[in-house]
Parts: structure tokens; sequence; C-alpha cells
């Protein structure tokens, strides 16, 4: 039986700076002290585990497990899919994906968001799904729109949808945001230009997929996340936890 050992160390010129000057909520986020490097104990090399009972097929549909019998949300109806690797390229099976985003006007179900856009009485804007042998996990959703906020006096956040991966252990934990092929407002936004790399923030961009594409119902997006490693997707605007 092979023993679970080490991950490989985070990669800091391929990860955003935890302060970053024009992104202006890091400010607080951003450690005050040096960072310390600690050794893998076998409780962040090991676990947790999640089986297939746990989540409904459902789940990873957002289109109809908020809705109304017979009514659906409005928006653009998408496939957004992908595989989960580690950092040597091979796949990450059983492993728990969660997503949540703003429904296709730009606004979260969230008593806190307070943005002009109506709330969809019909999206709940938050699904979860266990990738298969392959690594593979797909969502059915709606593209969010973009949204106002207070960074400067005119910033938008590009459209993006909320990833969280477990992973085979605590330390391959993964929280990240995908953005889609094209999007103007990626290259203006103060949160993705903080990160150094531009192979980096391509990593981040889920790609236009035809293939996938189902003619006349939902357009498709791929979106391959890796944990940890050289070329891992970055962790959301934050060093730890990657």
């Amino acid at each position: 039986m092979v023993k679970p050992g080490e991950f490989y160390q985070r990669d800091r010129k391929w990860h955003p700076p935890a302060y970053a000057q024009n992104y202006k909520t890091s400010t607080s986020r951003s450690p005050k002290h040096p960072l310390i490097s600690l050794q893998n104990s076998m409780s962040e090399i090991t676990g947790p585990v999640f089986g297939h009972d746990d989540v409904d097929p459902i789940d990873r549909d957002l289109l109809s497990n908020f809705a109304k019998p017979g009514e659906g949300p409005i928006g653009e109806r998408i496939i957004l899919h992908g595989r989960v690797l580690d950092e040597n390229g091979r796949p990450v099976p059983n492993t728990l994906v969660e997503i949540w985003q703003a429904n296709a006007g730009g606004r979260y179900r969230h008593k806190k968001d307070t943005y002009l856009a109506p709330i969809d009485p019909n999206f709940g804007g938050c699904g979860r799904s266990i990738t298969d042998e392959n690594g593979y996990y797909y969502f059915r959703t709606v593209k969010p729109g973009a949204y106002p906020w207070r960074n400067w006096v005119n910033t938008w956040r590009p459209a993006h949808v909320h990833f969280s991966i477990f992973g085979t252990a605590f330390a391959q934990r993964l929280i990240t945001q995908c953005y889609f092929q094209g999007d103007p407002l990626i290259r203006l936004c103060p949160i993705v230009q903080a990160i150094p790399d531009p192979e980096a923030i391509e990593q981040l961009v889920a790609t236009l997929d035809m293939n996938a594409t189902i003619p006349l119902d939902t357009i498709a997006y791929k979106f391959d996340i890796v944990l940890r490693g050289r070329r891992s997707t970055l962790f959301e605007n934050r060093l730890e936890g990657n």
C-alpha cells in the first residue's frame, strides 16, 4: 500500500500577492507578518472522503434544482464541465466539486446582495457534484451576469462562477473562480489583474466547447482544474489554502 506523501510546494511567482494595491480589500486580508513554511501533517494529506450517496444527481442541475415545477431560470443556458487533475496531471476521482454564482442579471441569492438586478425565483445559484473515475464533472446552469462592486467608482466583476474542490486531502482544498472566454471585463478586473502571470489568468478562463454543446438547447464551456503544483489553478484572491 502506498503511503500518502507531502504535496508539492506552491510556486509563489505563479500566484497573486497577498496585497495588491488596486484590489482594495486585499489590504485587510493580507498578512502583517512574514509567512512560515510548515511540514504537512497526516491530517492535512489525508481525507476528507465523500461518497456518491452524499450527492443527489439533481444537485448538479442548477436549471431545475431550485425551479418551480414546469418553470426554469432566465438566462443563457450553459453546460460547465471539465476534469479535476492533481499536480502530476492525473485525474482526481470521487472528489466533491461545489459551485455558487450570481443569476443571469448579476445578483446573488443572498440577503446582503443589494444590486438592482432582480432575484430570479427559479434560480438558487448553488450546485455540487462528485467527479467520476476520470476526474470528470459537469453542471447545467445559466451564464451569470456581471455586477458592480465598490473597489473604484466604476468597477465591474466579470461573469464568473465560484468553485470549491476538496481533492483527496485537506491540503489540496481549492476555492477559485471561473471566468468565460471573450469577456472584455476580465482584463479590467482588479482581482484578476493582481495575478502576475498571463498564463495563470488564462487557466481561470473557461473556453467555449462546441463539441459538448447540445443543439437548440445548451451551449458548453470547458474548465479544467489542477490541484496544487506549479500550474495549479489559483486560489480565490489569496495564497493560503492551495
